[in-house]
């Protein structure tokens, strides 16, 4: 096999050749069709997060095809084509496993992060955290929706089902999707971009949003709630000013800069101010049942997996409209 390693933060990944992965007892291996390159990949290469081993292949984004049985797996098959999402492992009996809070497990393991991901030509991978992927389409289009659309639905149930005017800070591959979403629930977007983005602002009008703009703008009317996509703590108290009374602010990423100090004004008045943590295979199932009924126009740039290091600069750079996908 081969994959794009990366040995210390910091550092551009490596292509490397390795002996095939074998799995273990209740695992899988696939051959990867394609993986997406999510902003959490970038925080895992700039050293953003803490490792809890390296050397690691990131990417968690992942749609492959099962080549190998471990033993005792039941469900899957040879020839089945499935997901790898950012949840790699839960312990199953923490309290908060137990009242089926499995996002926020004290023992988890991360694709990507604490086990080998998807930047590679194979993946081995827990089967009872695949996610069967029986949505038609290109991998390359199915791909982001494993990251960038998982946690875009949680953070938009988290935002609320009365949110009917919608703000989103950071307009990328989980916004592109919430999107669309959104406009088919009825729901009006008010899409925040880099001050002068004008292509990210009519990217955002093509989709459907209502109004596009400056980060720094005040939108026409009060939200009803924000998603904070983009890993900048300077945008929190930009959004609690543009909600209403009794609104919400979520901040949707793993990895956020300083949250600057703000007047408690902008918190009064019973406006709330939450954050979302990784996902649950619930989620997962319901977000692709939507997925499977209303197709969603998925934007993306293809790259080889030797240009992994190309995709991560060009996403630092804030050079892609939607996600970049690497295929092997």
């Amino acid at each position: 096999m081969r994959a794009m390693v990366l040995h210390a933060p910091g550092q551009a990944l490596r292509l490397e050749e390795r002996p095939d992965p074998q799995p273990a007892a209740g695992e899988v291996r696939l051959r990867v069709l394609a993986c997406a390159v999510c902003r959490t990949d970038l925080h895992v290469v700039d050293g953003d997060v803490p490792l809890p081993r390296l050397p690691i292949v990131p990417g968690h984004e992942i749609v492959g095809v099962v080549d190998r049985l471990g033993a005792g797996v039941s469900g899957l098959h040879l020839g089945q084509r499935v997901g790898v999402p950012w949840l790699a492992h839960t312990c199953g009996h923490c309290a908060d496993c137990r009242l089926g809070r499995e996002n926020l497990c004290d023992s988890p393991l991360f694709t990507g992060h604490g086990r080998d991901g998807g930047f590679a030509t194979h993946v081995v991978a827990e089967a009872a955290f695949c996610l069967p992927l029986d949505l038609p389409g290109d991998p390359v289009q199915l791909a982001p929706l494993l990251c960038a659309g998982l946690i875009g639905w949680r953070a938009l149930r988290m935002a609320g089902d009365d949110a009917m005017s919608l703000g989103l800070y950071g307009f990328g591959a989980a916004a592109h999707l919430v999107t669309q979403v959104a406009r088919f629930q009825g729901r009006r977007v008010f899409a925040f971009t880099r001050q002068d983005d004008a292509q990210a602002q009519s990217f955002a009008r093509s989709l459907g949003a209502t109004w596009a703009g400056s980060s720094e703008e005040p939108p026409p009317e009060p939200l009803d709630a924000a998603i904070i996509f983009a890993p900048v703590g300077a945008l929190v108290p930009l959004a609690l000013r543009a909600v209403r009374k009794g609104g919400r602010v979520v901040c949707g990423g793993i990895h956020m800069s300083d949250i600057p100090l703000f007047p408690y004004r902008l918190l009064w008045e019973e406006r709330q101010l939450v954050s979302v943590a990784n996902l649950t295979r619930a989620d997962a199932a319901e977000f692709l049942r939507f997925a499977g009924s209303v197709p969603l126009k998925v934007r993306t740039a293809a790259y080889p997996l030797v240009r992994a290091n190309d995709a991560l600069a060009d996403l630092r750079a804030g050079r892609l409209e939607g996600a970049a996908v690497l295929v092997p």
